[in-house]
């Protein structure tokens, strides 16, 4: 075999700009638009083709340019402003460091599959890696002691074309890593490597660094020589391959992460899961304290629960990733083995043994096993994902599952176009970027004249309609199309038309075709003379969905076949790039997602940051966020069983928005031809979408409901040799052994009606034996009664132990009943110990009824 040697050529920066390389690798430049104007003056159009990647910009403009720059004195005098704000940026106090007075040492471990950092760094599908990316850039921005793992993919996820039919193709070109905003992790002049174990064999990854603010982010990458040519190709695609090449890459971030944490010196207090795709974490953690502290499976578990958190972005079982039984035990056999369990053991913490799951592993179910704390991205999700996982607390009623909510955002300073930022910068100050979650700040959006925010929207809006024609032009000549097609495509979209935009992913739930149900009736509203309107849509459909792949070929042909090409265009290749464009430019973002399928959704609140209008269906983030005054719902968030009808009846309700109320606002012109109302509603927009449904307001959230609490069970159960951890498991040993010994022998209400304001005395017996009174909670659960005789999102109220008698104990309880109606209670016994996740941990509730008193 040829012995190939290998050497890196960088960027020769003469010594006045040699700043632009610190700049260039520190992905802050994603959201302060003047570094952006930095590397744009170097070389506009090599800036655009290389898709803004400043580290290619440096290493491939011609050196006149950097001679040049090296003399201009105006330049020279930016890139000292610019290296003086990050550094600046990277030193001053941060709202961690103000609340951490006490200087307390901990670290967060963020894993994610993606990241979507910047359309240069194509290791992002979607909204998933959107939203992960802005956790690091607020995390960075509050300055929390938080890092984060995840997988460099050579191929990334695919880029879109379509072929002359309008079906989608895909293509998978390589990316150059050494010509990326990206570091490869060395020490000592060598590559630092770390492996995991697969069958028969050791894969090896190599770790990279992205440093976002004063966050890093390492990236495992299996590329290397030491793997073999099937190994090497483990981090080729995101979401690429079969399930085996799925539980490697899963594998490879949960445990391959964890280990490339540990062989940089990095031991987290707190992993955080972005989605189940890098649970096998806690197989790792669980290893790790195993062998160092002589602990058993069982307390090792215990002991990283409390330390880990789970988040959920999937509001259906069918997005959930599921593997084989003997898939898992062919990957993981050596795990479950060193830990001294059975297979089974094992495998039912994916929950094979539930009928629900049909005999597969499931990552949630594993997840929710081996961590603490678990949340949707909504509150409408946190709804569904009570429901949709009632089945793992089977004694709970639905409202008292163990699952909240905290509510996406976005990263505000990323996505504000720039000429909403300067006139941010001009009527707001500073605060609105460096503290974005002040409320108060946003409410002086009201000060903009209305002239200067339509205005600056304007500009928006014709920037999207050159952009589109562009890339439209673009998209003819690639698919081969004719001369005069091609330049008849300078001229569609009208710069000033009320333009609705539509992109995300093409999935069948979100309906993409709804607008297009009744074409004669859209015809009408886009063709309008005196109230133009045009659409702009963009998105990808997974390559194995093929009925996401006809939505958009039917969607395509609608357009080439029909009088409305100079009014919709389809762009090609949804990115970061395009999606800037659009959420900025169109004047209503349309989402038409059938409920309640959309977790949480962030391309809206994109959008609404922007003065963009909603008119979305009730659905995800949209539902908590609504009111007439900011937007517009599409019904009133119904539920339909029959999905045709659904469709009519919602397609019905879109074009009657928009011909009585949308398109009217729009065009209410006075005799400065300003839109005052739509102005009004833009400004709306702003100032509720702003302060509220940002990362910072996420990111603390996050933080303060759990990681702050998992990091101390964290140092709590570990501390004294995990001393702690031991106590509980055997707590939880003894309440297993007694607790079919529990018995409600009674309970008495002393009225059956009582007046509103008044509180109800309830006495209730209980026999124990074997436990003590602290080791049990005895509950009312109370609350209004539906038709069904049943009781509506009741609450608890604890009962205290009165006189005892033997092994008998009275207890009793005021109940209030603060309002009139046909209630009901029940008397229920749930454990009790100060370490527990939440109360409902260990699933065990004895309800009082006839059978079991």
């Amino acid at each position: 075999m040829k012995k190939l040697q290998t050497y890196k050529v960088t960027p020769s920066l003469p010594q006045e700009l040699q700043a632009l390389q610190t700049l260039a690798n520190n992905f802050y430049w994603t959201w302060d638009a003047d570094f952006q104007h930095l590397f744009r003056r170097l070389d506009r159009s090599l800036w655009e083709e290389c898709d803004r990647n400043p580290a290619y910009l440096l290493g491939n403009i011609d050196q006149k340019r950097l001679s040049n720059r090296r003399q201009d004195e105006g330049y020279l005098s930016h890139l000292s402003r610019s290296r003086e704000t990050l550094e600046k940026y990277l030193s001053k106090p941060t709202w961690f460091d103000k609340i951490n007075s006490n200087h307390k040492a901990f670290t967060i471990a963020y894993f994610s599959m993606e990241y979507g950092l910047a359309s240069a760094l194509p290791i992002y599908s979607g909204g998933l890696g959107i939203l992960a990316a802005d956790h690091l850039k607020s995390s960075s921005d509050l300055g929390l002691p938080l890092v984060a793992v995840g997988l460099l993919y050579q191929e990334g996820y695919f880029h879109q074309y379509l072929s002359s039919d309008g079906w989608q193709q895909e293509t998978y070109p390589e990316s150059d890593f050494y010509n990326l905003p990206i570091q490869l992790v060395e020490k000592e002049n060598t590559p630092v490597i770390i492996s995991v174990e697969f069958p028969d064999r050791e894969v090896f990854a190599q770790i990279w660094k992205a440093r976002i603010g004063r966050i890093e982010l390492y990236l495992l990458d299996t590329n290397i020589a030491r793997n073999n040519d099937k190994d090497k190709n483990i981090t080729d695609r995101l979401y690429g391959g079969d399930k085996e090449l799925r539980i490697q890459q899963e594998i490879l971030l949960g445990i391959g992460g964890m280990r490339a944490l540990h062989a940089l010196d990095i031991s987290p207090t707190v992993c955080h899961m972005n989605e189940g795709h890098s649970a096998f974490l806690a197989l790792e953690r669980i290893r790790l304290i195993m062998s160092e502290y002589n602990l058993t499976f069982n307390e090792a578990k215990e002991a990283i629960r409390g330390g880990t958190v789970f988040t959920s972005h999937t509001p259906v079982q069918a997005g959930i990733d599921e593997f084989d039984p003997n898939l898992v035990e062919h990957y993981l056999a050596s795990y479950y083995q060193s830990f001294n369990i059975s297979k089974k053991e094992f495998l039912e913490l994916g929950g094979v043994h539930l009928p629900q799951t049909e005999g597969k592993f499931n990552m949630a179910i594993f997840a929710i096993n081996t961590t603490g704390q678990y949340n949707g991205v909504s509150r409408l999700h946190g709804e569904i994902a009570r429901a949709m996982w009632n089945y793992l607390w089977p004694e709970l009623p639905e409202n008292e599952v163990p699952i909240t909510h905290v509510t996406n955002g976005v990263h505000i300073q990323t996505w504000i176009s720039e000429d909403l930022a300067d006139l941010f910068h001009h009527y707001l100050g500073p605060k609105w970027f460096n503290q974005p979650l002040e409320s108060q700040v946003w409410t002086r959006i009201q000060q903009i004249p209305d002239e200067e925010l339509w205005r600056a929207h304007e500009r928006q809006r014709e920037q999207l309609v050159a952009f589109a024609r562009k890339n439209l032009q673009k998209q003819l000549e690639n698919s081969g199309a004719s001369s005069n097609e091609v330049e008849l495509a300078r001229e569609v979209l009208d710069p000033k038309a009320l333009t609705i935009g539509f992109g995300r992913r093409f999935a069948q739930y979100k309906r993409a075709y709804l607008l297009f149900k009744d074409l004669k009736r859209l015809e009408k509203l886009l063709n309008n003379p005196e109230h133009p309107v045009q659409l702009v849509f963009s998105g990808k459909a997974h390559p194995h969905d093929n009925v996401g792949k006809g939505i958009i070929k039917d969607i395509v042909n609608t357009i080439r076949h029909t009088d409305l090409r100079n009014k919709i265009v389809f762009l090609e290749d949804y990115d970061m790039r395009i999606a800037s464009h659009m959420i900025s430019g169109v004047d209503v973002w349309l989402n038409t997602p059938r409920r309640p399928r959309e977790a949480s959704g962030t391309s809206g609140m994109k959008a609404g940051a922007n003065g963009v209008l909603n008119l979305s269906i009730l659905d995800g983030w949209w539902d908590e966020a609504y009111n007439n005054n900011v937007g517009w719902a599409i019904g009133r968030g119904e539920v339909y069983q029959d999905h045709e009808e659904q469709d009519d009846i919602e397609a019905e309700a879109l074009y009657d928005l928009l011909e009585n109320s949308v398109i009217p606002i729009f065009y209410d012109r006075g005799r400065s031809d300003l839109p005052r109302r739509w102005i009004e509603m833009m400004k709306n927009s702003i100032q509720k979408v702003c302060p509220q449904y940002n990362t910072h307001r996420m990111v603390r959230d996050y933080f303060e409901q759990f990681y702050i609490q998992a990091e101390e069970r964290w140092e709590r159960l570990s501390d004294n040799q995990f001393q702690a951890t031991k106590d509980l498991i055997a707590w939880k040993e003894k309440i297993q052994k007694n607790w079919n010994k529990i018995k409600v022998t009674s309970v008495t209400v002393e009225d059956r009606e009582i007046k509103v304001g008044n509180s109800l005395q309830v006495r209730s017996k209980i026999t124990i034996d074997g436990l003590k009174t602290d080791d049990i909670s005895v509950e009312i659960y109370y609350g209004h009664l539906n038709a069904q005789g049943e009781i509506q999102n009741g609450k608890s109220l604890e009962m205290s132990p009165a006189e005892t008698r033997e092994k008998t104990i009275d207890y009793h309880a005021h109940v209030p009943c603060e309002t009139t109606g046909q209630h009901g209670l029940l008397v229920r016994i749930r454990p009790k110990h100060p370490e527990l996740t939440n109360p409902f941990e260990m699933g065990l509730v004895h309800w009082y009824n006839e059978q079991n008193s």
